[in-house]
């Protein structure tokens, strides 16, 4: 059934920038009450003045999505302040990047703590409301790299994977124990045009871009509207992110080698970097969308990889297919 957005609110944590900040302008366009949630709140507020502009409601709720009690108040402000939750958008998210025994093991653990415990929080908190409002949609954010896999990238492919799999898991007890009416939906974008890459930490010793191809936030945006309106198990943003997982799916062990040759090579630019934690302690109170990375260069590398991409989908198909003949006799 298609859900109407107008006159819903829906709460998104990881609001103060990129996709999370996209996603409630989305939104916003159509009417929808949005509840953003983050550490910063000067940038909060600047989301939730275009907000406004834009024609929607927003209510600023400074949230740090590792504390469950946080998380909990979000909730309960979100539904004192609209009447009710119809939808939870689960977006906030860190990284730490570098080979893994190198990471600190702090920082391991704080990515851990924002990205899969704070999906956890937000998913406990919004259960009870959302069946109040008589069913819902619950969006996680889970990129590709919940079902593939980079170097440099443990600790955030550790957490996506494994917020993958939660969603499944409590799908099915939402199924078996008759509350079907709340759907959880997982998207899984390529790589997209955020500021995640200049506030990661970083360990490498070397300036860290965006493997190509890059993806305007807008993308994943009205993904996750989709979602909302019309709610399914998985969604793909960026062709890229679906070539890649059937890839992955066709022929892991030669797209693993294949990726990660790729990735190794793309994700970092020609200056060198001190160590730093980034974002991942401390926030940054910039509230932007995207770090340019979309426009006219960010179109090249699109098409670019693309062709790369493509190639090497040949190559994956190619190789699953022979094994599948010499495994059959033929």
């Amino acid at each position: 059934m298609t859900r109407s957005l107008a006159d819903a609110t829906v709460v998104i944590t990881g609001a103060s920038s990129g996709i999370g900040a996209a996603t409630a302008y989305a939104l916003a366009r159509r009417g929808t009450s949005v509840v953003l949630a983050a550490r910063t709140e000067a940038a909060l507020r600047r989301v939730a003045e275009h907000c406004r502009e834009l024609g929607g409601q927003a209510l600023v709720v400074p949230t740090d999505v590792t504390d469950p009690e946080a998380v909990e108040s979000l909730a309960a402000l979100a539904a004192a302040e609209f009447g009710r939750i119809d939808a939870w958008v689960n977006n906030a998210a860190v990284g730490t990047v570098g080979l893994f025994d190198e990471i600190p093991v702090a920082e391991f653990r704080r990515v851990v703590e924002v990205n899969l415990l704070g999906t956890v929080h937000g998913i406990r908190a919004a259960l009870p409301w959302l069946a109040a409002a008589g069913g819902g949609v619950l969006v996680n954010n889970a990129s590709v790299l919940a079902e593939v896999a980079m170097p440099y990238q443990s600790a955030y492919n550790a957490t996506k994977h494994a917020i993958r799999g939660l969603a499944d898991t409590v799908r099915q007890e939402m199924r078996v124990t008759g509350r079907a009416d709340i759907s959880f939906c997982t998207v899984l974008p390529a790589t997209i045009d955020t500021p995640f890459f200049r506030h990661a930490a970083n360990h490498t010793g070397r300036e860290l871009t965006p493997p190509p191809p890059v993806y305007p936030p807008e993308l994943v945006a009205e993904t996750i509207v989709r979602l909302l309106r019309r709610p399914r198990r998985e969604a793909y943003a960026g062709g890229a992110a679906r070539l890649l997982g059937l890839q992955w799916r066709l022929a892991p062990a030669l797209a693993e080698r294949v990726l990660g040759w790729y990735t190794a090579r793309t994700q970092f630019g020609p200056g060198a970097r001190l160590d730093a934690t980034g974002n991942v302690f401390t926030p940054d109170a910039a509230a932007e969308r995207t770090d340019g990375w979309s426009g006219r260069r960010g179109q090249l590398l699109r098409l670019t990889a693309a062709f790369g991409l493509a190639a090497a989908g040949t190559a994956v198909g190619t190789v699953a297919a022979i094994n599948r003949r010499s495994r059959s006799g033929r």
